[in-house]
């Protein structure tokens, strides 16, 4: 009985062994990619989600969204009243739809969690780096985020 043999290889490697074989080659130190941008790749996007409802408790306000903070890091800075709020963060998507959606969807999914306000979402701006960096060279935007952190309106 003849025994077959086995490969041994990481997970996806077998199908690119599989399919034609490529030719490895050198880049000379400074060389740069000339060629175009993948479209898929992720971009950095500002996104400022506006949420309002019925008055609660401030401190209790603080407090959710001190946790808001903990359970999602990139979030810059969130001011607060006992009506409303206004969260700032970047976030790291593939086009401004991908960003779009997932800031509509973190007050919903850290609601439970982060004990948030029934509020509902009233406002959202999502803009790419560029244009965010501009508007702040301009003038116009909204300031920096500093001090960083979850303070009062």
């Amino acid at each position: 009985m003849k025994e077959a043999a086995v490969r041994r290889v990481r997970p996806g490697a077998a199908s690119r062994a599989a399919s034609t074989e490529r030719a490895l080659t050198s880049v000379a130190a400074g060389d740069r990619y000339t060629g175009e941008e993948p479209e898929d790749l992720p971009r950095l996007w500002h996104v400022t989600l506006s949420v309002s409802g019925e008055a609660a408790p401030l401190k209790e306000v603080r407090r959710a969204l001190e946790q808001l903070a903990h359970d999602h890091p990139f979030l810059l800075t969130s001011r607060y009243a006992d009506d409303h709020a206004e969260i700032r963060y970047w976030e790291e998507a593939r086009d401004l739809h991908d960003a779009a959606a997932v800031a509509l969807r973190l007050w919903g999914e850290h609601r439970q969690s982060a004990g948030l306000p029934p509020w509902e979402i009233v406002g959202l701006e999502v803009i790419d780096r560029a244009t965010y960096h501009q508007r702040i060279s301009e003038g116009y935007g909204p300031p920096p985020a500093s001090p960083v952190g979850v303070h009062p309106f």
